[in-house]
């Protein structure tokens, strides 16, 4: 079962805290493909935005207890 609605025009903006948030389980995992229903190019450039968003200290590495 997919969560999010698939759209060829996503583009993730790693300043758009909002938005990677909902990617991000409880526990700060980025979600798998299977829950996304991204497409695999548009899974990575996920992956790479929540990334740089983590190093510049927008989200968390881990979730906060």
């Amino acid at each position: 079962m997919k969560k999010f609605k698939n759209d060829a025009n996503i583009y993730f903006d790693y300043r758009d805290v909002k938005t990677l948030q909902r990617y991000i389980d409880a526990y700060g995992r980025i979600e798998p493909i299977s829950k996304t229903g991204l497409s695999a190019k548009q899974q990575r450039q996920l992956a790479v935005a929540i990334k740089r968003a983590r190093h510049l200290a927008l989200l968390p590495f881990v979730a906060s207890n």
